[in-house]
C-alpha cells in the first residue's frame, strides 16, 4: 500500500503540515502586533499538536508521500526558526540561544552533503535529539504562559526556562554526534565520481 501513496498530495498529514505553515504568519501577528499572548500560546500548542499527529497518521493511515517527507521538516524548521526570531524580539528568551539553536541546524544542513557526496542514505535519527527538540518545542509555550496574567505564570517562567537550557544542552549535544558521524563518514569513505560517458 505504501506506493499507492508515494505521489499523493491531498493527505491527512499533508492537509495538517499546510495548516501549520499557514499558521507561521499569523503566529507572528498575534505575538508581535496584536500582543495577544494566550491566542499565540493556544496556536502554538495547536501547532505542537499537529506536528505530532502528522507522523503518526502517515503511518497510521497509510499515507506517507514524497510531499509530506519534505514539507513535515520544512515546516517543522520554518515555525521554530520564525518563533525563536519572535521571542528575540519580545525579549523572551535570549539571543544567543536562539543563535545556538538555529547554527546547529545550518550545520547540521551542511554535513548532509557529506552523505549526497557518497551517495548514502541521511544518518539514523539519533533519539535523544527528537527528545531534545520536544523539549524545546515545550519550553517555547510555557515561556509564553510565563507572560500571561495567570495563577501558574511564575511556574510558567520557571518550567519553560528549565525545559529551555536543558533541550538546548542536547540539542547541541545531538547535534555534535551527527556532525562527528559525517566526519568519520568523510575519512572512511570516499566521494563517488559523477562523471559521464
Amino acid at each position: 500500500m505504501q506506493g499507492i501513496f508515494a505521489d499523493r498530495i491531498l493527505t491527512v498529514p499533508n492537509v495538517l503540515s499546510v495548516l501549520r505553515l499557514l499558521g507561521v504568519p499569523l503566529f507572528l501577528w498575534l505575538l508581535l502586533v496584536e500582543r495577544a499572548d494566550g491566542w499565540a500560546f493556544a496556536l502554538l500548542v495547536a501547532s505542537g499538536v499537529t506536528d505530532f499527529l502528522d507522523g503518526k497518521l502517515a503511518r497510521l493511515l497509510d499515507q506517507s508521500s514524497r510531499l509530506g517527507a519534505l514539507l513535515d521538516p520544512f515546516v517543522d524548521r520554518l515555525f521554530l526558526v520564525t518563533t525563536l526570531a519572535a521571542f528575540v524580539i519580545r525579549g523572551l528568551i535570549p539571543w544567543w540561544v536562539a543563535v545556538i539553536l538555529v547554527g546547529r541546524d545550518v550545520v547540521l544542513t551542511v554535513t548532509l552533503s557529506v552523505y549526497k557526496r557518497r551517495a548514502l542514505p541521511p544518518p539514523e535519527v539519533i533519539y535523544l535529539g527528537k527528545a531534545a527538540t520536544f523539549a524545546l518545542m515545550s519550553a517555547l509555550p510555557w515561556l509564553l504562559a510565563g507572560q500571561m496574567d495567570w495563577a501558574g505564570d511564575g511556574f510558567g517562567r520557571a518550567f519553560g526556562g528549565a525545559l529551555l537550557v536543558w533541550g538546548t544542552a542536547v540539542y547541541v549535544w545531538t547535534g555534535m554526534l551527527y556532525t562527528g558521524r559525517a566526519v568519520a563518514v568523510a575519512r572512511a569513505i570516499p566521494a563517488v565520481s559523477h562523471r559521464t560517458a
